[in-house]
């Protein structure tokens, strides 16, 4: 378990502890895709990219509302590719 460094805006209970988790996302290595990692950087030094969510009277991290594709296949219904439109709109919530 973590725990909080300070309470922030969201937390459901802050200063209380909170489970973290493994993520990954993938981006094409091409211009766009590497403007678009660029822009998820900043907006991880925002704390954007994740938020703390209460499941079960269990606080854990999630993903915030940036999304993410969270696989090489599969489509936009799987939070994969191919997905034609991904790049400009994580840009635009960007």
């Amino acid at each position: 378990k973590m725990l909080s460094p300070c309470s922030k805006v969201g937390d459901p209970r802050p200063g209380q502890p909170y489970k973290g988790g493994d993520f990954y996302a993938f981006l094409p290595d091409n211009r766009e895709g590497q403007k678009t990692a660029m822009l998820l950087k900043k907006a991880f030094e925002h704390g954007l990219t994740f938020q703390i969510k209460s499941c079960n009277g269990e606080e854990r991290v999630t993903w915030g509302l940036i999304p993410h594709k969270t696989s090489w296949d599969g489509g936009k219904a799987r939070n994969g590719y191919p997905d034609a439109q991904y790049l400009r709109e994580v840009c635009t919530v960007l």
